[in-house]
């Protein structure tokens, strides 16, 4: 098996070090990530400038190269240049990337990307630091990592997951997105020179719901949750279809598809 591991966080991340070590008992692991923090880059890709491929040796015994972008652009670099991949890791994280925060994530990006290219993603994240203030261990983590890749890794049916990991985890439960609460917040303050700024961060939620990846971590649980890269509401679309029918295009034989491309 042949895992393609990235991040958000750039090369030199412990969480991707212990990540790929963790993969390395499941198959052959190349590691390509940013080369400097790409933290909330989201889907962004890299279309205005080129981009570099360049050999990181860091990681014992694991081949790893940066980029001098995205998450995004270092999947679609490493699925260029390694063929036949048959799993993108991403992470772990330092920092969750529970509810609304999977829009705005590097991380999750990165496994999206993936999909796209037709290759299963998993994204990874666990606390940026633990109850006394400090950085998490991730080597710890590595146990629970890998009890996570010998379910998903052996049940192709899923094809895009998201995972988080408490630092100390009871157990682990399927969980659905929290969507009802964003947890962003623009803070207003001033710099040392009396100029007005503003910080977007994160503002604590104080319910969550049964069955949502918030409320999993919450209670210690690694929280799995199933994604799809289809944004449609299908309700939603079937609801206004019968209320407000619109125009229905002709939908063209295979064969009149290829005279019109051949007579363009």
């Amino acid at each position: 098996m042949r895992i393609l591991v990235a991040n958000d966080d750039g090369i030199h991340s412990p969480g991707i070090a212990a990540l790929a070590r963790v993969a390395s008992r499941f198959g052959d692991v190349r590691v390509v990530a940013p080369d400097v923090e790409q933290s909330s880059a989201s889907h962004a890709i890299t279309a205005s400038r080129p981009l570099t491929y360049r050999r990181a040796s860091h990681i014992p015994n694991i081949e790893a190269w940066r980029v001098n972008g995205t998450p995004a652009d270092c999947v679609a670099l490493g699925v260029h240049n390694w063929k036949d991949v048959d799993i993108c890791l991403s992470g772990i994280n330092q920092g969750v990337n529970l509810g609304n925060a999977m829009w705005h994530s590097g991380t999750l990006a990165a496994a999206k990307q993936a999909t796209l290219f037709g290759v299963r993603g998993i994204a990874l994240s666990a606390p940026s630091s633990g109850p006394d203030g400090k950085d998490p261990d991730y080597e710890a983590l590595a146990p629970h990592v890998e009890r996570v890749l010998e379910i998903l890794l052996t049940d192709s049916s899923a094809r895009l997951l998201n995972v988080n990991l408490p630092l100390a985890p009871r157990g682990m439960t399927w969980t659905r997105q929290a969507v009802r609460h964003y947890d962003g917040r623009v803070v207003p303050g001033k710099d040392p020179m009396g100029r007005g700024h503003f910080w977007f961060t994160v503002a604590p939620l104080e319910r969550t719901e049964p069955g949502t990846d918030l409320w999993a971590m919450e209670r210690g649980y690694i929280s799995i949750t199933p994604l799809s890269l289809d944004l449609t509401d299908l309700p939603g679309l079937s609801r206004l279809a019968e209320e407000h029918p619109l125009d229905a295009p002709p939908v063209a034989e295979p064969s009149e598809a290829v005279e019109e491309d051949e007579s363009s």
